[in-house]
């Protein structure tokens, strides 16, 4: 994970960053300030880039003029030490591997978020298929889509596919028990498992599956042999109580914030 850094005025060493991309932009990600003249290194260095990093750096930020896009609270959990909890599908579900496509995926998904949530995306269905889920599902994101992912789907219902196994072949058909209702979804980010995603349709599932979703990732990620898994929840969602029952503490707090242009 090569580092980035970039002087202040005063040619000092000021912050460093990892470079990646984040809401369409360049982002300068797990940013690290190294000196007083940070805020405004990165107001004048990186313009229109996202830049996520400490709560004070992003506050600071906002003071000169950026646009907060997300505050929120990274969390661990060690996977060996990490209480029991309920790992199986309530009845009428089951757990599958997260493996459908974006377009299956995007009805519960989209529903798990309505305006008011922390974690809205205030843009049409298109935009937010096209630019959020699926290039997060096709790891291109925040990387690979690990195997202790899981999708619930619902058995009492089915969904038309094209891409159904019949024996050895491939066609149209339906899948039964096989709509999408909720997910977990866990990825290779920096070199370590991150949950990305644990969302469930709410007019759909019932209370709890969000639950016990992310238990059954998280005691399939430690039977995969890793030691720890992490998350990042926004600043006002309900969910953190959650993962605090299921072994999750809080690591830090970070703000992520996009910086005006010049031409702004």
């Amino acid at each position: 994970m090569e580092r980035v850094i970039l002087a202040g005025a005063d040619g000092a060493p000021a912050f460093s960053y990892v470079e990646d991309e984040r809401y369409g932009l360049p982002c300068a990600d797990l940013v690290e300030v190294m000196g007083p003249e940070a805020a405004d290194a990165i107001t004048a260095k990186l313009p229109g880039w996202a830049v996520a990093g400490p709560l004070d750096l992003g506050e600071a930020l906002v003071a000169r003029g950026a646009r907060v896009m997300r505050h929120a609270h990274e969390m661990t959990c060690e996977l060996r030490t990490a209480p029991p909890a309920e790992t199986g599908a309530p009845d009428g579900f089951r757990f599958m591997p997260c493996d459908r496509s974006p377009e299956e995926v995007f009805a519960a998904w989209r529903a798990a978020y309505p305006a008011g949530h922390p974690d809205h995306r205030n843009m049409d269905d298109a935009a937010a298929l096209r630019d959020v889920l699926a290039p997060l599902l096709e790891g291109k994101v925040t990387g690979e889509i690990l195997p202790c992912s899981v999708l619930a789907v619902d058995r009492d219902d089915a969904v038309d596919r094209d891409d159904v196994v019949v024996g050895d072949a491939v066609g149209g058909g339906v899948v039964v028990g096989g709509v999408v209702v909720g997910g977990a979804v866990v990825t290779l980010f920096h070199d370590r498992p991150w949950v990305v995603e644990v969302f469930r349709h709410p007019a759909r599932t019932p209370s709890g599956l969000g639950a016990r979703m992310l238990a059954a990732v998280r005691d399939r990620a430690a039977a995969d042999g890793w030691e720890r898994l992490g998350l990042v929840v926004s600043e006002g969602n309900p969910a953190r109580g959650v993962y605090e029952r299921l072994g999750f503490t809080l690591v830090g707090s970070s703000m992520t914030v996009v910086i005006p242009s010049r031409s702004t």
